[in-house]
C-alpha cells in the first residue's frame, strides 16, 4: 500500500516534492520541504490543480532558502514542458472571496476549476491566495483550504499577514504575542524562529492581578510557562491575529507599551521607552458567519492609539503588515517572478496580476497603490467581489478596476480581458464584458 506521504514519482508530477494527504497530514510534515496537499480521493492520481500547486510551492522553498542564507534548489536549466500560461496569473483574498464563515462560496469552487484549466481557452492559469488572516501557519491555512475547496495546493502558494514577521526573527530576543486561539501564535512565532516568546498567558501566570476581570482558565495555567517578568525586557510586541479578549490584552500591551524598555511594573516618564508594537494587517472590519461584519485587528489596534493618546497626550507609533502594505505586494510579485523562472525561464513576473477582494479598504487599496507605485514591476488590476464586506448600494472608498458578483465571475472577467489583449483589440468589446461586471479602466 501507498504511504500517505510520498515523494512524487516522473508520473505522478513534479519530482522533490512530497505529495500528503488532506485528512492525515501534519504540520511538522509540511515543515520539512516543498510539499502540496492533496484531497483523499486524488491521494494516488495526479489531479488538474497539482502543476501549479507543486511549482510555486518550489518557488517558495527556493525564496525562503535564499532569505534564510541556506542552500538553494537549482533553477532548472530546461523548464519543463507545461501548459500553465505565464503571461499573467491570479491573486485572491480568502475570506469573503473563497471562504464564508469557515464554509466555501459555492462560485469558488467552480473558479477553481476554470483555472485549473476547465475553459474555453484549454489554458491553465497559476494563482496564490494573499490574505490578512493571522493566527496560522500557511501550513495550516493550506490544510483548511485543500478540505474547504477539495483542492489540491501547497503551503508555496500562501502569503499571510503576518508572514513578513518571519524576517524579525533574528532582530528581537523575547517578544510578547498576541491574538489567536490558545497556543496557536506561540507555534507560529517559534516556527518563524522566534526563540524566546511570551503570551498574555505567561504574564498573567506570573501576577494574577495584572488583568483584574480576567482569571485564566486551568488549560490557560497548563499551558502558560512560569516565568518573572519583573526580571526581564521584552523587546517587541506582536499581534499576530485578533485578539479573543480585547480588555486583557489592551491592558498588558499599555503596560509594555509605557513601561522602561519593556520591563513590565516600570513606568517611562517620556513614554517613549517602550518596545515597538507590529500588527499583521489593519482591517478594521472583515466577513465572517455573522450577516454583518465584525471588527478585526485595524480596530484594536485604532482602540490602544486612543488609549494611549488619552493616558500620554502622545500618538502610538506602530507598525502594520499585510494588505494593504505595499510590502506584501512585491512578496507576492518576488514569488510569481521566482515561478515564472523555475517554469518558463523568464526572469520576470507575469504582465498582469489580477488581485480579488472584498474590501476596498485593504484588498483594492493596496492593489491600486501598489500599481501606482514605482516600485511595481508589472501590472496589478483589482476586482471587488459583492460576496464579503463590500455591499451592494454604497460606493467603495478606493475604486477598483472591476466589480463582479462573485470570484468565478472575476476569473472569467480576468481570462477574457486577456483574450482581448491578445488579439490586440484598442477597444473594449462588450461581448467580452459579462452581465453584472462593471467596469471601470
Amino acid at each position: 500500500m501507498a504511504s500517505e506521504t510520498e515523494l512524487l514519482s516522473p508520473q505522478m508530477g513534479r519530482p522533490g516534492v512530497r505529495r500528503l494527504s488532506s485528512v492525515t497530514a501534519t504540520f511538522d510534515e509540511l515543515s520539512l520541504g516543498p510539499s502540496v496537499v492533496v484531497p483523499e480521493k486524488h491521494m494516488h492520481e495526479p489531479s488538474d490543480a497539482h502543476e501549479t500547486a507543486a511549482s510555486l510551492g518550489m518557488a517558495k522553498h527556493r525564496l525562503n532558502s535564499i532569505s534564510a542564507g541556506m542552500p538553494v534548489i537549482s533553477t532548472p536549466s530546461t523548464p519543463p514542458a507545461t501548459s500553465v500560461t505565464d503571461t499573467y496569473a491570479f491573486a485572491f483574498d480568502i475570506d469573503g472571496v473563497l471562504v464564508r464563515g469557515g464554509k466555501p462560496i459555492p462560485e469558488a469552487i467552480e473558479a477553481m476549476k476554470v483555472l485549473n484549466g476547465a475553459n474555453e481557452y484549454g489554458i491553465k492559469v497559476p494563482y496564490i491566495f494573499v490574505t490578512n488572516g493571522g493566527g496560522k501557519t500557511e501550513e495550516e491555512r493550506c490544510l483548511d483550504l485543500s478540505r474547504q475547496l477539495e483542492l489540491e495546493i501547497s503551503p508555496g502558494q500562501f502569503i499571510c499577514g503576518h508572514s513578513p514577521m518571519r524576517e524579525m526573527a533574528e532582530k528581537y530576543g523575547t517578544v510578547l504575542v498576541v491574538g489567536g486561539e490558545g497556543e496557536k501564535c506561540r507555534q507560529v512565532a517559534e516556527g518563524y524562529g522566534f526563540k524566546d516568546v511570551v503570551t498574555p498567558g505567561d504574564i498573567i501566570k506570573d501576577n494574577k492581578h495584572t488583568t483584574p476581570f480576567r482569571k485564566l482558565t486551568q488549560e490557560e495555567k497548563d499551558h502558560s510557562r512560569a516565568r518573572n517578568f519583573g526580571e526581564e525586557e521584552i523587546e517587541a510586541i506582536f499581534v499576530f491575529a485578533d485578539s479573543r479578549d480585547w480588555a486583557g490584552d489592551q491592558q498588558i500591551i499599555l503596560d509594555l507599551l509605557m513601561s522602561v524598555k519593556g520591563r513590565l511594573g516600570t513606568r517611562s516618564e517620556t513614554f517613549d521607552e517602550g518596545p515597538p508594537i507590529f500588527f499583521s494587517h489593519n482591517d478594521i472590519v472583515w466577513s465572517a458567519s455573522h450577516q454583518l461584519t465584525r471588527l478585526g485587528m485595524g480596530a484594536l489596534r485604532a482602540s490602544l492609539e486612543a488609549m494611549f493618546k488619552a493616558i500620554t497626550g502622545k500618538e502610538l507609533q506602530s507598525t502594520a503588515f499585510g494588505k494593504p502594505q505595499i510590502e506584501t505586494f512585491q512578496f507576492a510579485t518576488r514569488l510569481l517572478q521566482q515561478w515564472r523562472k523555475d517554469t518558463h525561464g523568464i526572469d520576470s513576473p507575469p504582465a498582469t496580476v489580477y488581485f480579488v477582494g472584498d474590501t476596498p479598504e485593504s484588498d483594492i487599496r493596496g492593489t491600486n497603490e501598489y500599481n501606482d507605485s514605482p516600485l511595481s514591476e508589472n501590472t496589478w488590476y483589482s476586482i471587488l467581489v459583492r460576496t464579503g464586506v463590500f455591499q451592494e448600494g454604497t460606493k467603495p472608498r478606493f475604486t477598483p478596476k472591476a466589480t463582479v458578483d462573485t470570484v468565478l465571475d472575476a476569473v472569467k472577467h480576468g481570462m477574457k480581458r486577456e483574450m482581448q489583449k491578445s488579439m490586440k483589440s484598442q477597444v473594449v468589446d462588450a461581448s467580452l464584458v459579462d452581465e453584472g461586471v462593471i467596469v471601470e479602466e
